[in-house]
């Protein structure tokens, strides 16, 4: 429960440090002025703040028994919290221990309540009980075996009255002597995760200043390069709003049209028009400003969404509120925001003018949220993505709420289109229970990318697409009224939307079962377009297991690869990519497989895919500290995600997937300009072909030197 306590506190606990900077900074003087956001670690005068250090002690108490006590001394003004603190604020001091056959735990680690002060919390602006000037805890163990050294790592965060530093992760080793007291001392600053200066050596082989830029870029290059974020943004607006739509189909929202444009013309056409057009403006703000918080999580850390998005325990917790959407959907329940939400809403529209029709927008959304949030929940959790972002997300919500307030402003404008609105009926259920297999569906994707990035090997290719197909296939069985839901009533004629739909249920179905085809040419199952990046790759498979795509030869480890390189002679081509990636999928599934393409990369260059979402361990060498991508303040390596995350970041100044490099069999140059997701095979296959001219050319120059 800590560690789940951990994931989600930390996100509520990104937006309350951003909130408290914008009014902090203006108070901090010039010399005092905080240069990262608090999520990063402060550096003033060059050098890293650290308020905290930690001491470590082991005490015997019998024979079998000691007392392992975990000591932080905290500097002047500075604090260090709890383990205990009530509702969204300052993650709480905890405690993680290694697993050990010998050891056993007894009890929970207790806090020494010397020093501690409950009082309110400048920062967090609430009741919290933490530690000033020392704070000491302990946790009584008992030896059943040897006396094997116990380990862990404790998570703390400090803050003062105007900022806080980041939650902190330590290492601690506690061993047991002879002697009646053995003291081991970790100072948080640098003595079990070791600075190292060359530590790019030691992790890539190379320092970042080695490797040589490409400058001669054609025209053809850099447009190829050029980002599709427009394109993207766009297409993800046109998803909000189909969203939106049907949201606008649901019970909760579709009764209310007719209503609320009522209230609006009984006012004179002029007054009438303004409000409703006004209603509508406003109904799209409220959804643009549930967005506005992970924009704040962009600027803390750019990192940050890709983060989230790979999150074994948040993607397993996205899994979950699907089901419990999809079920909401189909009837066994209804969901509703706290009574107290909804009262103090609709209190607000007692107000005049503007702020009135703003509140009665707000009472819209805060009413309609059993049909609307899991749709703003698939929303969300699909922005939040590798390849996606802040402003992704925002294009998504203004879609769903220009989709949603549309109708409202068009219908005051012109009144007598509302007697051709259908009429409330069981229609509005059907497209509900249709919506929750829809969520069923999308809660195996996020249950897929955390079987994918912890490598669990559960959810593979075959297991998916019969899972899919089941619920396609039950799907047409409700539409047929072969299956039944609560509330329900008995399908008469089928009317003409009704079999369209059963038709295209049924073809899914049989799509679905198109994608158990087998590809010779690249020795898996055939991919699906609908499908990519929802489903599995290909290759992850249980009767055609295939560890790179399109069965072509692949090193995930960057040394290992350069050293084939050099031994082959060919240039590389480098793809950051990443196990939950959409467009990564595209790209191996659509355009890698395409005959002119497959050949010069199986013929001509030797691949390399680094994945930033692998959670596998680093060992235990390579668990260093390295500064944030932001380039202020630091952050420890601990799994291959984390590595390759930081070599893109630290060597090629990006952090969005896919990413494609091409670089020479040393690895120290690049020898064309990196593209990111290209879906032309026209322009991915010039990039491929300019990166082989290059490396020729340079090779002739070498030779005749």
């Amino acid at each position: 429960m800590k560690f789940l306590y951990k994931n989600i506190f930390l996100l509520f606990t990104f937006l309350c440090f951003n909130t408290v900077t914008v009014s902090a900074v203006n108070n901090i003087a010039k010399s005092d002025i905080l240069i990262d956001t608090p999520l990063s670690l402060d550096i003033i005068d060059d050098q890293i703040l650290e308020p905290v250090t930690w001491e470590f002690e082991t005490v015997k108490i019998s024979e079998t028994e000691y007392d392992l006590v975990f000591t932080a001394k905290i500097d002047y003004k500075w604090s260090v919290y709890s383990q205990y603190i009530d509702g969204f604020g300052p993650i709480p001091t905890s405690f993680e221990f290694d697993k050990n056959a010998n050891i056993e735990l007894i009890g929970d680690v207790v806090e020494d309540q010397t020093n501690k002060v409950t009082e309110q919390d400048p920062v967090f602006e609430m009741i919290v009980s933490k530690f000033y000037s020392k704070a000491k805890f302990t946790q009584k163990v008992n030896l059943i075996g040897d006396a094997s050294p116990v380990s862990g790592y404790l998570t703390f965060m400090t803050c003062d009255d105007t900022r806080c530093l980041p939650p902190t992760d330590i290492d601690f080793v506690f061993e047991f002597g002879s002697s009646v007291a053995s003291t081991k001392t970790n100072k948080s600053n640098n003595s079990s995760l070791e600075l190292l200066e060359d530590t790019n050596i030691l992790l890539y082989g190379y320092k970042p200043e080695e490797v040589i830029a490409y400058t001669n870029k054609s025209e053809s290059e850099v447009s190829a390069s050029t980002p599709k974020n427009n394109k993207t943004l766009f297409s993800i607006f046109g998803l909000g709003f189909i969203g939106g739509l049907l949201a606008l189909l649901t019970p909760c929202v579709f009764p209310m049209i007719p209503l609320t444009v009522s209230f609006f013309t009984k006012q004179n056409d002029k007054k009438g028009v303004y409000s409703a057009l006004l209603y509508g403006f406003f109904i799209v703000l409220v959804y643009l400003l549930l967005s506005v918080p992970f924009h704040l999580l962009d600027s803390v850390n750019p990192d940050i969404l890709n983060e989230i998005s790979t999150n074994v325990t948040l993607n397993i917790i996205f899994f979950l509120i699907f089901i419990f959407f999809a079920f909401s959907f189909f009837g066994y329940y209804e969901l509703t925001l706290p009574s107290s939400w909804v009262n103090n809403s609709t209190k607000g529209e007692t107000f005049g003018g503007v702020l009135g029709v703003f509140f009665m927008a707000l009472t819209l959304a805060v009413v309609s949220f059993s049909c609307t949030g899991p749709i703003l929940g698939s929303l969300l959790a699909s922005s939040i993505t590798s390849d996606g972002g802040a402003w992704q997300l925002t294009a998504g919500m203004g879609g769903f709420g220009v989709a949603l307030g549309l109708p409202f402003a068009l219908f005051a404008m012109f009144p007598k289109v509302l007697s051709n609105l259908p009429k409330s009926g069981s229609w509005l259920n059907t497209i509900k229970v249709v919506l929750g297999f829809v969520e069923l569906a999308l809660a195996l994707k996020f249950l897929s990318n955390a079987d994918l990035v912890a490598h669990w090997n559960l959810l593979k290719i075959e297991v998916f697409l019969f899972l899919w197909f089941v619920i396609s296939a039950c799907l047409t069985l409700y539409l047929l009224g072969v299956i039944k839901f609560p509330h329900d009533q008995k399908v008469g004629k089928f009317s003409f939307i009704r079999i369209c739909s059963i038709v295209l249920a049924f073809s899914f179905s049989i799509y679905l079962a198109s994608g158990f085809t087998y590809n010779s040419e690249t020795s898996t199952f055939k991919p699906l377009s609908l499908l990519s990046g929802l489903a599995p790759p290909v290759g992850y498979s249980i009767l055609y297991p295939n560890d790179c795509p399109n069965n072509l030869d692949c090193f995930k480890d960057l040394k290992s690869g350069i050293e084939h390189a050099k031994k082959v002679n060919k240039p590389i081509l480098l793809d950051f990519t990443g196990f939950a990636c959409v467009n990564c999928r595209k790209m191996e599934e659509h355009i890698w497989p395409l005959s002119s393409i497959d050949k010069i990369i199986r013929n001509e260059y030797v691949l390399i895919s680094l994945y930033v979402d692998d959670k596998k361990t680093l060992p235990k060498q390579e668990q260093v500290l390295v500064k944030r991508s932001t380039g202020e303040g630091f952050r420890k390596l601990k799994n291959y995600g984390h590595k390759w995350a930081h070599f893109q970041t630290e060597f090629f100044k990006t952090n969005s997937q896919p990413y494609y490099v091409l670089l020479n069999p040393q690895g120290n140059e690049i020898i064309a300009s990196p593209v990111g997701y290209t879906p032309s095979e026209e322009d991915y296959l010039s990039f491929l072909k300019a990166g082989l001219e290059s490396f020729n050319s340079k090779s002739i120059k070498f030779n005749i030197n």
